[in-house]
């Protein structure tokens, strides 16, 4: 057996031994909780509200399912072997998760961000060691994955990139672990999804499988209601690069969520729930309160990617005050 195909397996049987050891970090990647909003709706009794807590993954946001998918599936190809350098374009989450899977199995990472994310998420990068790359902060994650297709075309032997906007193994870690695990925690009795569109990974793999399950589940998407918004980590699609991974036959309606909308219900949930949820999670309990309005009977479930912990915590502060 040659040097490199023996490189190669010991990579895998790396990442396959932390999965299945539960005292690995990477042991922890899903099964977070399904929390019930209680106070913030009371509207009717006979429609309730869920929201998955992906804050308690061990990178602290969703994408450390897709992102560990997305590695472990360029271990299996051969794409990615010891040696070579992890980069991709990312709003902060998945960069902070590539950054945590690869401190973990022994490989570098680099990322390409809008300079505008916020510092907490850049200090995450630094702290795994992750080299940061900043980038226009009014190119937004278009400009992002422009510099890492530059990066990776002049130099391509040193790197792999993932492209999480266009990598099927990205809204599959939903399709496989997501999307059973709400089943299973609703007692199958789930009506309706809820999810934002930023790689658009959650709510594609996620909206597939439980469709399967249930056909008559509604699936419901959001995103910014114009392309000058604050929520980090979603895409206004009609403006800005579509990624290649989604699927617009998928839902069974769309809604747009202004950045006002999200940033009160960032405030109402940790005041009212106790649940310090970033600005993504504030935009999914607003389009979630949405739905639950025109509803007699149903169970909502959303996903709350990330807590209020990323996002600048004075920013929120100072925001709040002044509305």
């Amino acid at each position: 057996m040659n040097a490199t195909v023996t490189q190669d397996l010991e990579s895998e049987c790396d990442s396959q031994a932390a999965l299945r050891d539960r005292h690995s970090i990477l042991g922890h990647i899903g099964n977070t909780p399904l929390l019930r909003i209680r106070r913030l709706f009371r509207g009717n009794e006979s429609v309730e509200i869920y929201a998955k807590a992906e804050w308690f993954n061990p990178g602290g946001s969703v994408k450390d399912r897709a992102a560990l998918s997305m590695i472990l599936e360029a271990e299996r190809s051969g794409k990615l072997k010891k040696g070579k350098t992890i980069i991709d374009a990312t709003s902060g989450n998945t960069g902070i998760a590539y950054a945590m899977i690869g401190s973990a199995l022994g490989y570098k990472v680099a990322l390409a961000l809008p300079a505008n994310a916020s510092q907490e998420r850049k200090n995450a990068l630094q702290a795994y060691g992750a080299e940061v790359i900043l980038t226009d902060p009014l190119s937004g994650t278009d400009g992002a994955q422009q510099k890492v297709r530059e990066l990776v075309a002049a130099d391509p032997g040193r790197y792999f990139y993932p492209d999480q906007y266009n990598n099927p193994a990205n809204w599959r870690a939903h399709y496989l672990t997501t999307a059973q695990e709400i089943w299973e925690q609703t007692g199958h009795r789930i009506t309706h999804f809820v999810a934002g569109l930023g790689t658009t990974g959650t709510f594609v793999g996620t909206s597939r499988r439980l469709k399967e399950f249930n056909p008559s589940i509604v699936c419901v998407s959001f995103q910014p209601d114009s392309p000058l918004h604050g929520l980090e980590g979603l895409k206004h699609l009609e403006t800005t690069m579509v990624p290649g991974i989604y699927d617009p036959t998928i839902a069974n309606d769309q809604l747009m969520i202004s950045t006002e909308e999200a940033y009160e219900m960032v405030n109402r949930l940790a005041r009212e729930e106790g649940m310090f949820v970033g600005i993504s999670g504030g935009a999914a309990m607003a389009a979630s309160l949405k739905v639950a309005l025109r509803l007699k009977s149903g169970v909502i479930v959303t996903v709350f990617p990330d807590s209020g912990a990323r996002y600048g915590t004075e920013h929120l502060t100072n925001r709040n005050s002044e509305e």
